[in-house]
């Protein structure tokens, strides 16, 4: 009898594959007021976001963590809203931010937060302002419109090294992925047994078995390329 696949594993909900948020600072998001004055009152290391986040304060008493953009310190003062300047960390409706502005954490609809370009190092410019939308290049050099109305932070997120830094052993890695409780290592359904995948199993790492999976295959079979549209390479 064959085992649960990792996604099967993955869905129920366990501990394996549940991320330790207990561990984390807090949500990274902006605050409700649209209209503040704020400062930061501390940088801080979280292991469940790729960047610092910086932790400010508002003049109504409501604190929030903020992805922190390259170049702000602590002490530094941050405006929220619509008359606040292009300064690095204030937090402008999109309408208000000139073109070509490099802007991040990015709001899909007004109020909720901020969604779009969160990791360490990414930033999106605006590339067009129009009366109904805002045309905005992202960091995978896509363009998305977006609300007017829809909020973002100003500047670059800081910690734009980490990729650089190479993990150079396995274990540097483990304790890297343990700290969000990801799994870690990932191996290949061909690398696997016959009895994990299907996949898997004989001695070769060229398998028999088709990759594509028809829609309606049973959980255990669905896996590999599900009910494409085309196959192979494509001929110019």
């Amino acid at each position: 009898m064959g085992k649960n696949l990792i996604q099967q594993a993955r869905g129920k909900g366990g501990p394996r594959y549940r991320a330790p948020s207990f561990r984390y600072k807090g949500k990274a998001e902006f605050a409700k007021v649209q209209e503040a004055e704020g400062k930061v009152l501390d940088i801080v290391h979280c292991q469940g976001h790729s960047s610092p986040l910086a932790l400010i304060k508002y003049g109504n008493g409501e604190q929030t963590y903020l992805q922190a953009p390259e170049g702000i310190r602590v002490g530094d003062g941050v405006v929220a809203g619509n008359e606040a300047e292009a300064n690095i960390g204030n937090v402008i409706p999109l309408k208000n931010i000139p073109e070509g502005t490099s802007i991040y954490n990015i709001e899909l609809r007004p109020g909720d937060g901020g969604k779009f370009v969160r990791a360490s190092g990414t930033f999106a410019r605006i590339v067009a302002k129009m009366a109904d939308k805002v045309v905005i290049q992202l960091p995978s050099s896509k363009t998305k419109d977006f609300n007017p109305d829809c909020r973002a932070c100003i500047g670059i997120i800081a910690g734009s090294g980490r990729k650089e830094k190479p993990f150079l052993k396995a274990g540097t890695k483990h304790h890297a992925m343990k700290a969000r409780n990801k799994l870690y290592p990932s191996v290949s359904g061909t690398s696997q047994n016959a009895v994990d995948h299907p996949f898997g199993g004989s001695s070769s790492s060229v398998k028999g078995r088709p990759t594509q999976a028809p829609r309606n295959a049973p959980p255990g079979r669905k896996v590999g390329k599900i009910a494409p549209r085309r196959t192979g390479r494509k001929k110019r």
